[in-house]
C-alpha cells in the first residue's frame, strides 16, 4: 500500500484544517520546501499536496509549489482548485505527477473522462463526502450525487485512483470512516486512496488488508508527531505469506 505523506498548504504555509474549515487553520511553523525533501530523504515514493489558496481562487502558492516539485526528490500529487483543462494541464506540464479533481468532475463528468484518457495513471478523482453526499467547492457545496453513484458514472475511466473522505465522521469514529471507505472501494474499478483516517499505526495496517485500498494519505498524524514516517512506510509494506515447512 502506498503513503502518500500530505502537506496542507495556505499563504505558503503548512497547515491543517478541521472539517475544511478555512477560517481555522492549524498552522504548523515548519519549511514546506524541506518538509517536502524530508519526505523523500524518509522514502516516500510520492507526495500529496492541497492548496488552499487555489480553492479559494488565488495563485498565492503557486512559486512554492513548483519548487516544491522541483526540488522534493518524488513526485507530487496535487490538488486544491483544479476547474479547467487549462489548469490541470499547465499543471501537468509544470511536472506534477498527478492531479486531484473534485468540483469539476460534478459540474462537467465529460471533460474529466477525457482528461483521464488522454492522460492515464495522472487524474485521481476527489470523492468527498457527507451526511451520504458527495460535497463540492472545497467541502462547502452538496451536490446532487451519492457516492457509489458518483464513482459508477465514470465507469472504467483510467484514473490514477479515487480518493474516498468521508468529512462527518469524527477521527474517534474511524470504524464507521473505514467502513464507507472499504464500501466504495469495494464498487470502484480504480484503486482507492483512503483520506482522513490515519491516526497511527494500526489505522494503516487495517487499511492494507482493505480490498481495493491502494494509498492513504498521512498529513496530521505526522506533523502531530502521532506517527513518523519511517513507521507509516514500513507498516504499509506487505507481510511475506507464511510458507508450510516440508519435512
Amino acid at each position: 500500500m502506498m503513503i502518500f505523506p500530505t502537506m496542507e498548504l495556505m499563504d505558503g504555509r503548512c497547515v491543517t484544517l478541521d472539517k475544511g474549515r478555512l477560517d481555522e487553520p492549524m498552522v504548523w511553523h515548519v519549511d514546506p520546501v524541506e518538509t517536502a525533501k524530508s519526505f523523500a530523504a524518509a522514502g516516500a515514493e510520492w507526495m500529496h499536496i492541497t492548496d488552499f489558496n487555489a480553492l479559494q481562487g488565488n495563485s498565492d502558492n503557486v512559486e512554492l509549489i513548483e519548487e516544491i516539485i522541483r526540488t522534493a526528490g518524488i513526485p507530487v500529487q496535487l490538488g486544491g482548485g483544479m476547474r479547467s483543462r487549462e489548469t490541470i494541464e499547465t499543471w501537468i506540464d509544470k511536472g506534477a505527477g498527478r492531479i486531484v479533481v473534485g468540483t469539476l468532475a460534478a459540474l462537467d463528468p465529460a471533460l474529466i473522462s477525457d482528461l483521464a484518457k488522454h492522460h492515464p495513471d495522472q487524474i485521481v478523482l476527489a470523492v468527498d463526502v457527507w451526511e451520504g453526499q458527495v460535497m463540492t467547492e472545497g467541502w462547502r457545496q452538496a451536490g446532487a450525487f451519492d457516492p457509489s453513484s458518483f464513482i459508477a458514472a465514470f465507469g472504467s475511466d483510467p484514473f490514477a485512483g479515487i480518493i474516498v473522505t468521508d468529512i462527518d465522521s469524527d477521527m474517534s469514529d474511524v470504524e464507521a470512516q473505514l467502513g464507507l471507505i472499504s464500501k466504495l472501494a469495494s464498487e470502484a474499478k480504480s484503486p482507492v486512496i483512503a483520506s482522513g483516517v490515519v491516526r497511527g499505526a494500526d489505522d494503516i495496517a487495517r487499511l492494507k488488508y482493505i480490498n481495493n485500498i491502494s494509498g492513504a494519505l498521512v498529513g496530521r498524524a505526522l506533523f502531530r508527531k502521532t506517527l513518523t514516517l519511517e513507521d507509516a512506510l514500513q507498516v504499509a509494506q506487505p507481510q511475506p505469506e507464511p510458507v508450510a515447512e516440508f519435512l
